[in-house]
C-alpha cells in the first residue's frame, strides 16, 4: 500500500510575515537588540546606524524565508485506465479461501506437570489461497479454486472482498488438473467474474494477476504483466516432488505468489482467462533464483473442469491398476540382466505390480515388462504414460505396446478401471514404486 507523504511543518496559505515595526519588539531578540541600543547612545549617533542596519537585516532576512511557503496542488489525474477499469469488473469476485483440517491437541498445563492428559481435535488453518466467484444460482455462489489449497482439508471458509468470512462446502476436486469447486451462501455476493476464451489471448498482451498473496492479509492484491507464452507444458509435482504428469497452461510475468494459487489471471475487458496456479522460484537443480515466471490454467479447461465437477463431483478418468518406475532409475545392468532390453530402449515404464482389479491382468504383460506405447502415444516416464491415458474414457480399448523378455509386443486393453485417489497415488521417493 502506498503512504502519504507528511511534511515537518505546518504552511497556511493566508501567514504573513512583517518587517519589525520601530516600536521595540516584546521577544527575546528585542531585549538583546535594547540592550545594545542603550550603551550606543554614549557614542552618540552610532545609535540610530545600528537600528537602521538591524532594521534591514532582519527585513531581508523574513522575507527569504516567506519564498520557502508552499501548498499542495489542485490538479487532478484522471487514472481511470483500462487497467483500473477492468480490475474494478472483476476485483469482488475474487475471494481468499483458507482450509483447515483437525489436529490432536492436549493441555500444556497437564504436560508441564507430566500428566497424561486426554487428547481433543482442534481445528488448525494448513492452507490458504485464492479462488474466484463464477456463478451465482439462487442462494447458492461457486467458486473455482486450486486442489492444492483445498486438499486434505476437512473445513473450508472463504473471506469476501468486504471482509466476511463463509462457511464453504466442497462441491469436487479433481488432482490432475489442480482444481477444485466450492459453494458458498450467495446472500452477500455482489459480482461474479465471467470466462474470456484463452483461445484468443496473445503473446505480449497485458494480464493481470488478482489474489492474496501470502495469505489474506493482502486480499485483493493486484500485479500486473503480460502473457508470455499462450501454451507452455511443464511436469506437475506433487508436495514430495515426485512429477504426476503434465500440464498445459499459459506463462505470465505478472508476480504470481504463495497465496495468489486459485485466484484470477484477467485480461483488459475484465475477463478471468485463467486461474493462477504456480510460479517458477528455481531452475532445476540449479541454485539461480528466478523471477517472473508464473502459470495459470487456461480459462477453457477451467470451465470444462468446474462443469463435470459440478455435474459429478470428480472427473472420470481410467486406470491401468498397476504400480510401476520409471526406467531412468533403473541401472544399465539391471537393464540388461533382469529386463532383457535392447540397448537402444533407453525410455519407458518398469511395471512392477499388477493389481487383480486391473484391466491388464489377462492381458499378457507381467511384471518387470516395459510399457513403452498407449493408444499409439509414445511413453518415456509415468508423466507421458498418465498424458496418453487420459486421452481415453473408461471403457475404450487402447493398444498397449510393451517388451517383454526384450522382444516388443502389442495388446488389447478394455479401459475397465476407474481412477481414483488410491490408484493414482506416488510415493515419496522417486525412484520407489509408482501407481497408476
Amino acid at each position: 500500500m502506498s503512504k502519504d507523504e507528511k511534511f515537518d511543518g505546518e504552511f497556511k496559505a493566508n501567514d504573513s510575515m512583517q518587517a519589525p515595526q520601530r516600536k521595540a519588539p516584546k521577544n527575546g531578540l528585542g531585549k538583546i537588540v535594547l540592550v545594545g541600543l542603550v550603551s550606543g547612545l554614549v557614542g552618540g549617533g552610532l545609535a540610530v546606524g545600528g537600528y537602521n542596519y538591524y532594521q534591514d537585516h532582519a527585513s531581508s532576512q523574513l522575507a527569504s524565508n516567506s519564498q520557502g511557503v508552499t501548498s499542495t496542488s489542485n490538479v487532478k489525474v484522471n487514472v481511470s485506465t483500462q487497467t483500473t477499469t477492468a480490475f474494478n469488473k472483476v476485483k469482488d469476485a475474487v475471494v481468499s479461501v483458507e482450509a483447515y483440517s483437525e489436529q490432536q491437541s492436549s493441555s500444556s498445563l497437564e504436560e508441564l506437570f507430566g500428566q497424561s492428559s486426554s487428547s481433543s481435535q482442534s481445528q488448525t488453518a494448513t492452507s490458504e489461497g485464492s479462488g474466484v466467484i463464477y456463478k451465482k444460482s439462487g442462494n447458492t455462489a461457486y467458486v473455482v479454486t486450486n486442489n492444492h489449497v483445498i486438499s486434505g482439508a476437512n473445513k473450508v471458509e472463504v473471506l469476501l472482498s468486504n471482509g466476511k468470512k463463509l462457511s464453504a462446502t466442497v462441491v469436487g476436486h479433481d488432482a490432475v488438473t489442480d482444481l477444485a469447486v466450492l459453494k458458498i451462501s450467495a446472500n452477500d455476493v455482489k459480482q461474479v467474474a465471467s470466462f474470456g476464451n484463452s483461445d484468443d489471448i496473445k503473446v505480449g498482451e497485458t494480464a493481470l494477476a488478482i489474489g492474496s498473496p501470502l495469505g489474506s492479509e493482502y486480499a485483493t492484491s493486484l500485479t500486473q504483466g503480460i502473457i508470455s507464452a499462450k501454451s507452455r507444458t511443464i511436469d506437475v509435482t506433487n508436495s514430495n516432488g515426485v512429477t504426476t504428469g503434465q500440464a498445459t497452461v499459459i506463462q505470465t510475468d505478472a508476480a504470481i505468489n504463495p497465496g495468489n494459487s486459485g485466484g484470477a489471471l484477467v485480461n483488459l475487458a475484465g475477463q478471468v482467462i485463467g486461474i493462477n496456479s504456480m510460479k517458477l522460484s528455481s531452475s532445476g537443480s540449479s541454485s539461480a533464483t528466478v523471477e517472473g515466471m508464473g502459470f495459470a490454467i487456461p480459462s477453457n479447461e477451467v470451465v470444462s473442469v468446474i462443469n463435470e465437477l459440478v455435474k459429478n463431483g470428480k472427473i472420470k478418468r481410467p486406470a491401468l491398476g498397476i504400480s510401476l518406475v520409471d526406467l531412468d532409475y533403473i541401472s544399465e545392468s539391471a537393464r540388461k540382466s533382469t529386463l532383457k532390453l535392447p540397448t537402444d530402449v533407453t525410455s519407458g515404464v518398469v511395471v512392477m505390480k499388477i493389481e487383480d482389479n486391473s484391466p491388464l491382468k489377462d492381458s499378457g504383460i507381467a511384471k518387470y515388462d516395459v510399457i513403452t506405447s498407449i493408444g499409439g502415444t509414445k511413453v518415456t516416464d509415468l508423466a507421458t504414460l498418465r498424458q496418453a491415458l487420459y486421452k481415453h474414457s473408461i471403457g475404450d480399448t487402447v493398444e498397449v505396446g510393451y517388451y517383454h523378455e526384450g522382444k516388443e509386443q502389442k495388446t488389447k486393453v478394455k479401459l475397465t478401471l476407474e481412477a481414483d485417489d488410491s490408484n493414482t497415488t506416488t510415493s515419496s521417493n522417486e525412484n520407489s514404486d509408482q501407481g497408476e
